[in-house]
């Protein structure tokens, strides 16, 4: 009879962690987090070709230079706050009870938000419309901190809830996945060329 149980006890945690971890699982899917570094490393590319538009136009390649070298600044912000990020989330679900973790993760959402918003204000005020610099138009952005936010909370609410059925180093090794060089920022140095 002992053994009966303790083997419908296992099947049931291998259930629980195969489920949590199934590639089309809401609970699992992590989609959000890449798309979030995709979006915040494909800004650095447009806001250098404003950039280089702009010095090319005024004949002063330190427009271009010293755009980079301040545009490398506001990046370095966003890649430092990125990692804290990410650490944040992970620990806030990790060394918390689940009504703690949630209050955990809307704080450090919260900052991260502020941080995306500052950046985008940042890029935006850089790339908007200027006649006297002789610029034609707006550069657009796909960067929206609110809806990216929100994508990131609700990853790592049900990332939460995926991990709140895992037991042991399941629900480290569920969680360290986003602390892998895929979901990194890629440096500054790399997107500026």
């Amino acid at each position: 009879m002992k053994r009966y149980n303790l083997l419908i006890v296992l099947l049931l945690l291998i259930f629980n962690v195969a489920t949590a971890q199934k590639k089309d699982s809401p609970a699992a899917d992590f989609s959000a987090v890449r798309e979030t570094k995709t979006k915040i490393e494909n800004t650095v590319p447009l806001v250098i070709k404003h950039l280089q538009d702009v010095s090319t136009k005024q004949g002063d390649s330190n427009i271009l230079t010293n755009g980079k070298t301040a545009l490398g600044k506001e990046y370095g912000i966003v890649e430092t706050e990125w990692r804290l990020y990410r650490g944040n989330m992970n620990n806030c679900i990790l060394n918390n009870s689940s009504k703690k973790a949630k209050k955990c993760m809307e704080y450090h959402n919260t900052m991260f938000r502020d941080t995306m918003i500052n950046y985008n204000n940042y890029i935006t005020n850089l790339t908007r419309k200027n006649g006297y610099l002789g610029v034609e138009g707006d550069t657009k952005f796909e960067f929206n901190p609110a809806e990216v936010a929100t994508k990131l909370s609700e990853a790592y609410f049900n990332a939460n809830d995926a991990a709140g059925r895992m037991k042991g180093n399941s629900k480290k090794e569920f969680l360290g996945q986003t602390m892998s060089d895929d979901y990194k920022l890629t440096p500054y140095n790399q997107l500026a060329q």
